[in-house]
């Protein structure tokens, strides 16, 4: 479990840009995001902006909630533990034909 700090929260944020571009994340969790930026977008809040600092309290609760529901989801993400798939990548012309290449033992074996 890693200690909520500032560079944690700040890590779990810009890794939402690379989860919600993964086709194999689950829909539900994207729209879990989206959601909250459509909560940040909307004129209505659960504290009137009339109150302005304290305004952006429910906000910020609502985003932290949303980094706290998807941490697993987005430490995999900014940790480095996310697999790439390039198997969509490297297919049809991409890919080198007539390369010729050699398997040689290790010689330290």
């Amino acid at each position: 479990m890693h200690f909520i700090s500032f560079r944690v929260i700040i890590s779990r944020i810009k890794a939402i840009r690379f989860m919600m571009r993964d086709r194999t994340v689950p829909k539900r969790k994207k729209l879990l995001v989206v959601a909250g930026i459509v909560y940040l977008l909307l004129p209505f809040d659960l504290i009137p902006p009339v109150l302005f600092p304290i305004a952006w309290i429910d906000d910020l609760i609502v985003w932290l909630w949303i980094l706290w529901h998807l941490k697993d989801t987005l430490d995999a993400y900014w940790l480095g533990e996310k697999e790439v798939d390039l198997s969509g990548r490297y297919q049809g012309d991409r890919v080198i034909k007539d390369a010729n290449f050699e398997v040689r033992k290790d010689p330290r074996r």
